[in-house]
């Protein structure tokens, strides 16, 4: 088998991974993300990339992935809110644990439903929320300190991004193996 059988999949990706780079540096130099996410946001796009992946490699999944991220964004926001009120009434300590065993039931009951059952997704959908409000809004100076609402709107735009990268990492796979293919069957 030849070699460059092998070598174009590869190259694809880290084309694609280039492109979207360079894409993330004009946006955090250039537009309302440099505001929000002053190093970017690419690292977002690609744990939704990888999400795509996960998901089974079609839209369906990614469309699954995209709602687990609302949904883990949304989870952030109650445990940020709800660990602040309890916090007040059981001490700063027990405040965020106690946001975190109420609002994670729920989350965990989204994989009874078809459309809502990624749950990983929806773990890294709240983990880079939360990783952008405790390292950008929670201490780190940044020339904006945003919403909740800005922020989330800020991964989601990057959780689409992954995805989409994911879906074209697969068509144009696709199309080069289905090129292959035929021309061995010649």
């Amino acid at each position: 088998m030849k070699f460059s059988k092998y070598i174009v999949g590869p190259i694809i990706v880290a084309i694609l991974a280039t492109v979207m780079q360079i894409i993330d540096q004009l946006l955090a130099a250039n537009t309302i993300v440099g505001s929000l996410l002053a190093g970017g946001g690419s690292w977002i796009a690609f744990q939704a990339w990888a999400c795509y992946f996960l998901g089974g490699c079609n839209v369906k999944g990614g469309v699954k992935a995209f709602i687990a991220y609302v949904i883990g964004i949304a989870a952030s926001i109650g445990i940020m809110v709800l660990g602040g009120w309890f916090g007040g009434f059981v001490g700063g300590f027990f405040g965020v644990p106690l946001a975190i065993l109420i609002i994670v039931i729920p989350c965990i009951c989204c994989e009874k439903v078809e459309i809502l059952s990624y749950v990983p997704a929806l773990f890294v959908g709240a983990g880079a929320y939360f990783g952008i409000m405790g390292y950008i809004a929670g201490g780190v100076a940044a020339p904006y300190t945003g919403s909740f609402v800005a922020f989330g709107l800020m991964e989601l735009f990057y959780c689409v991004f992954g995805l989409v990268w994911g879906w074209l990492t697969v068509t144009f796979r696709t199309a080069y193996e289905k090129s292959v293919t035929a021309k061995a069957e010649k």
